[in-house]
């Protein structure tokens, strides 16, 4: 009988996986902008035994580890510079080289410690377009609202959000990392993040957020992000454009 704790319940339970002698692992890797360091390395050692006891209990694994290398700020304040893209600048090398190096380091790394590979690897950029997806249901269920530098959870809409924290923990506003202003609520957090005005990202990838309108609704916008010189819009109008002609295209 394999007992573990329950953060939830604050208590040993017995393990019990949701199919019958199969369990599925899902364990998150490395942000791939430099080599990782002891403390890195002591949080797999613990997956990996973790792993290797449900191994020994009869359990059939399926493994998944994702691999960061893009979207990972210099602060948890979801502020700062991508930290692949950092890496490139102090390295002098793309982004795209920075993150291929230092994966196959940490993978380097597990072998030397003798630590497991996982079933499976999955990039961030290999998941764009699912990121996109779900977020845009998350639009539709109303968990998200949009301020200057991207597209924010709104924690206070999900009721069981915090259920997992010490019951006695309250959150202190500020006192570990600077709270961005127009966030609606403190614990909120970034979903995707705008390249600021006059930066240009290594690795971008396009956000569109589509919206129902009139024909005369639609030409009254682009007249106005014309006159405002609103060059995201322009450039996302532009967007739907090809993609409509993409789409008559494929038809013909």
């Amino acid at each position: 009988m394999l007992k573990l704790y329950n953060t939830l319940t604050r208590k040993k339970e017995v393990f019990k996986p949701l199919k019958r002698g199969k369990v599925g692992l899902y364990t998150c890797g490395l942000t791939v902008y430099n080599f990782a360091h002891i403390g890195n390395l002591r949080t797999y050692i613990f997956e990996d035994i973790l792993k290797r006891v449900l191994e020994y209990n009869g359990f059939m694994i399926k493994h998944v580890m994702n691999i960061t290398d893009v979207g990972h700020l210099t602060s948890d304040a979801d502020i700062g510079e991508d930290k692949i893209e950092m890496g490139a600048k102090r390295e002098k090398k793309t982004a795209w080289e920075i993150a291929e190096f230092y994966t196959n380091a940490f993978k380097k790394d597990l072998k030397r410690l003798n630590i497991k590979e996982p079933n499976i690897w999955v990039k961030a950029t290999e998941t764009i377009e699912d990121q996109i997806n779900l977020i845009k249901t998350l639009e539709k269920k109303g968990f998200t609202y949009k301020i200057s530098d991207g597209i924010y959870f709104n924690t206070s809409k999900l009721k069981t959000y915090g259920r997992l924290w010490p019951k006695k923990m309250k959150l202190k506003v500020g006192a570990r990392i600077e709270i961005a202003s127009e966030k609606k609520n403190p614990a909120d957090f970034a979903l995707w993040k705008f390249t600021p005005k006059g930066m240009k990202r290594q690795m971008e990838w396009d956000f569109i957020t589509e919206i129902e309108v009139n024909d005369e609704e639609y030409e009254k916008m682009v007249k106005e992000a014309v006159k405002e010189d609103n060059v995201e819009f322009l450039r996302l109008n532009n967007l739907m454009h090809l993609r409509k002609k993409h789409e008559e295209n494929k038809k013909m």
